[in-house]
């Protein structure tokens, strides 16, 4: 089980570097993508910070949600996933 939990920030910050060692200039996720991302349901908060206020996302959600938006964003613009 995956034991690292991350912050919107966080999440944002690792789902940019993934993009980017798969597709040069890729554009970096946000915290705004973040939230996007668990509104549409791709992803969804494993917990709350200490201040109770702060969502916590599993690394391996993270990486999940990366890759099925990549994937789909990439079959919009007709470029078979890989």
């Amino acid at each position: 089980m995956d034991t690292t939990w991350l912050t919107a920030a966080q999440a944002a910050e690792h789902a940019t570097h993934a993009r980017r060692l798969l597709s040069a200039g890729a554009a970096a996720v946000t915290r705004a993508t973040i939230r996007d991302w668990v509104r549409r349901q791709h992803l969804e908060p494993a917990g709350l910070a200490e201040d109770g206020r702060t969502h916590l996302y599993r690394l391996s959600d993270v990486a999940q949600a990366e890759r099925a938006t990549r994937a789909r964003a990439l079959r919009l613009v007709g470029i078979p996933e890989q």
